[in-house]
């Protein structure tokens, strides 16, 4: 139960922060050795993050509904990641790619990485500047977060700030892709669910669903008003800090 509530804490709060929640479900289950650390458990923590993000975006989501626009755009710049992570998931490849040593450079120098794309002009809104070019950009960098310690919402906000989008813009850029693409592994996710035979393992999936929903809700709300105010660079020296961490525990 305690190891389901950290989980589900950290992933509400890294989720949708640019520091990358699986790097931390990973680092914090390989050393603290918890039980419930497979993909099982991480796919029922993003399903809590997808009904957070539609219930927090709810009315830009009705808004597709007159928007179709946007909706396309949406989708077709979540295509690559679902395309490519549909493929690493069915190949097992996916579970190579979860290691520390990988976590570790990919958080430092996608760390580094952010903090160039945040020097970027403050110029462009989302409303106004996100084109089918703009979607298919940022949509082929998303594909680089299926490596643990790049972060998806790291990687989109990057790509986003690249393209001179104001932060908080580019902060709902990278919510809105999250929709299709937390929406494709919750899926995935309830269909486990569903045909389980094992209760344990559907109560302890229905917990951390609740649990993260709680904190993804909360961190979606005050990530985007502290992004209005400040720079990203906190979150810049964190990554650095934890990739430093991380080598020093894996190599010592």
């Amino acid at each position: 139960m305690i190891e389901i509530f950290i989980l589900s804490l950290i992933q509400g709060v890294t989720e949708f922060l640019p520091v990358s929640s699986s790097s931390h479900l990973i680092i914090i289950s390989e050393y603290l050795n918890f039980q419930d650390k497979g993909l099982s458990i991480d796919v029922s923590l993003h399903i809590g993050s997808f009904i957070a993000v539609l219930f927090y975006f709810r009315k830009e989501i009705v808004s597709f509904l007159n928007n179709k626009i946007l909706f396309f755009k949406v989708l077709i710049s979540s295509l690559p990641v679902m395309i490519a992570g549909y493929y690493l998931v069915e190949t097992n490849l996916i579970e190579k790619l979860r290691n520390i040593k990988i976590i570790a450079f990919t958080t430092i120098s996608f760390g580094i990485l952010l903090f160039i794309s945040d020097k970027s002009k403050l110029e462009n809104k989302i409303n106004k500047n996100f084109n089918y070019k703009s979607a298919f950009f940022i949509g082929f960098f998303q594909i680089l977060s299926l490596v643990p310690g790049v972060s998806r919402s790291g990687i989109a906000i990057t790509a986003a700030r690249f393209l001179n989008f104001k932060r908080v813009d580019a902060g709902k850029i990278s919510f809105l892709l999250s929709i299709p693409i937390l929406g494709a592994v919750s899926i995935f996710g309830i269909k486990n669910l569903v045909f389980s035979d094992n209760l344990s393992f559907t109560y302890l999936n229905l917990l951390s669903i609740v649990i993260s929903f709680f904190f993804s809700l909360i961190t979606i709300k005050f990530f985007l008003r502290y992004i209005g105010k400040f720079n990203l660079n906190v979150f810049v020296f964190y990554r650095i800090f934890l990739g430093l961490l991380i080598l020093i525990l894996a190599y010592s």
